[in-house]
Formats: C-alpha cells, structure tokens, sequence
C-alpha cells in the first residue's frame, strides 16, 4: 500500500495500537489519533507513526482531522469500551453520531477504502453454533432486546454500507469476538484471574462452563489491519473458531501459574442473559482475507502472563 495513507482512530486503545505495526509493514503512511497523544511517544507500537491529539467527540473534531490528512483509508476503532459501563451507556449515541460525521468527512474528502470495527454483541444469542455472517440473526432484528452498544453499531455498519456505496468506495465491518493480552483493562476476565493468581490470591470465578473462542490481542489488531488492505466487503467476523469453555481457559492459567485450585469456580454469577455459546465462524477471514493468527492459545496465555509479571515489577 505504497502512498496509501491512513487515519487510525482509537489508536491507544486495546486492540487499536496492534493494528499499526502491520499497518507500516505494509506500507501505509500511518496515522493516529488519540486523547493521550504525549503518553505514547515511547511506545513501540507507536514508532514510525504519527499521532494527533483529537477528541472525536468534541464539536469538529472529526472533521478538522479528516480535512487537513486527506487520508486514502480510515480504520476506525474509537468507541467506549469501559468494562461494565459501555453495554448501556449514553454515550453510545455519542459515538454513533460522531462515527457518522467521521465517515461523512471522509467520504467527502475522497477517501476510498474505509473499516469500522464492530462487536459479536450485534449476533443474538444463537443454539449453540458458531456466528456466521450473514446467516446468524442479529440483535436488533430477533426482538431480543439489544443493548444501546449493540443497536448504535448495528445501525452505524448499515449506514457506512449505504455511504461507501453511494460515494463510490469500498467499506468492511470487522464484528470483534472475544480477546485477552497485553493493555488489558485489570478488571476484565483473563487479567484479573491471572493478577490475582500472581500475588498468590483466590480469583473468584462464574462457574466456567460458558464456550468462547479467544485470540491473542495482537492477532485481533492485525487481521483489522489485514482487512484494510484486502478488497473485502461487508460484515467479516474477527474472531477464533477454535472453542474452549471458560473453565478451561482458567485451568491452563492456573497450570501456567502453578496455582491450582485457587480459581474458585461459582463464587460470582455469570452475566444475566450471557450467551451459552459465543464462537465466530472466521470462513470469510481466513479464506477471503487471507489472514490466519500468529499466535496459538498457549503461545498467547504465556505471552499475557509474562507481560502482567513484568507489569508487577515497575
């Protein structure tokens, strides 16, 4: 992608900052915007790219950005993603409308190829199988209640179809499953089950018997970088299709950790109306994209392990 360049937005966030280094692999002039643009100079993820500080949902924040790049391509991950809050929140509504402005002043600025990152929220709850695009109900259209997170995104992957489409260019939507790594907000599932075990702590724990597909946090960063470059339309599921209950992903930390039993399976509820099942059929990325992860699920607990026992010694 030689000349191409690309405005990367929620760059800072926990899968946006592993979109990049493939991005400057493939040659794109790499561009970012963040809120915390200062406190990213030294990261590596952050070399050879070039940061703005922008807040997307201040009055013209979207545009100013958009008419002084004129960026070719626009992968935009910023949304609010805080644990426990996001699912409900008004802000969805904010972002939506930013999101859209965003998209608009792209558009017209003549930018020609444009990914949004989406949600596996968007699926209802299925029977059991794997998610496929396309074919599985959505949220919004089975009467299940979608949470305002869900809706906004549905509605935002609708109308950057119809957009790109009118304006002439080509548009993707990566619906993001489920991931763990390195940047992990502390209080989600796999950090805070492995920050506990390392200070020798119990970590109590739903009773496990959910089945998900996890991939490694920069696995999930480089297939929406992947994407980009590809020529892919539509709704592509970033996601792995290698299932594993909950309770197992747990076992194999405590294994790592060398704490067995001290992951108290039952001592917290799982979610109300938390899907039984929630596994992405990845069809369309690996055969369509081309794209495969890089890391295995023991390669990618071992590598999240080692980084939060780093973390503990700063």
């Amino acid at each position: 992608m030689a000349g191409a360049r690309v405005l990367v937005t929620g760059a800072s966030g926990f899968i946006g900052r592993w979109s990049l280094p493939r991005l400057r692999a493939s040659g794109f002039d790499v561009h970012a915007v963040s809120t915390r643009a200062r406190a990213l100079a030294d990261a590596p993820e952050f070399q050879g790219v070039t940061v703005h500080e922008a807040d997307l949902l201040s009055p013209g924040g979207a545009a100013e950005r958009i008419r002084a790049l004129r960026p070719s391509h626009l992968l935009h991950f910023a949304w609010i993603a805080t644990p426990g809050v996001y699912a409900d929140s008004p802000l969805n509504d904010r972002w939506l409308d930013a999101s859209r402005a965003l998209l608009n002043e792209f558009l017209a600025c003549g930018g020609t190829r444009v990914v949004f990152a989406g949600t596996c929220a968007e699926y209802a709850p299925s029977g059991g199988g794997p998610c496929i695009e396309g074919r599985t109900p959505l949220a919004d259209a089975a009467g299940s209640g979608a949470s305002p997170y869900a809706r906004c995104k549905l509605e935002l992957q609708r109308e950057l179809a119809r957009a790109a489409r009118a304006a002439g260019a080509s548009s993707a939507w990566g619906r993001v499953f489920l991931q763990f790594g390195p940047h992990e907000p502390p209080e989600r599932l796999v950090p805070s089950v492995i920050r506990r075990l390392l200070r020798g702590e119990d970590a109590p724990c739903s009773h496990g018997r959910q089945v998900r597909g996890f991939l490694h946090v920069a696995d999930v960063g480089d297939a929406f970088a992947a994407l980009l470059a590809s020529p892919v339309e539509g709704a592509v599921n970033v996601g792995s299709d290698r299932s594993l209950t909950i309770g197992g992903l747990i076992d194999a930390i405590e294994a790592r950790i060398g704490r067995p039993g001290r992951a108290l399976r039952g001592a917290r509820p799982a979610p109300a109306n938390e899907p039984a099942v929630l596994v992405a059929d990845a069809t369309r990325l690996r055969r369509e994209v081309g794209w495969t992860p890089r890391f295995g699920l023991d390669a990618a607990l071992d590598d999240t392990i080692d980084w939060w026992r780093a973390e503990r010694r700063r």
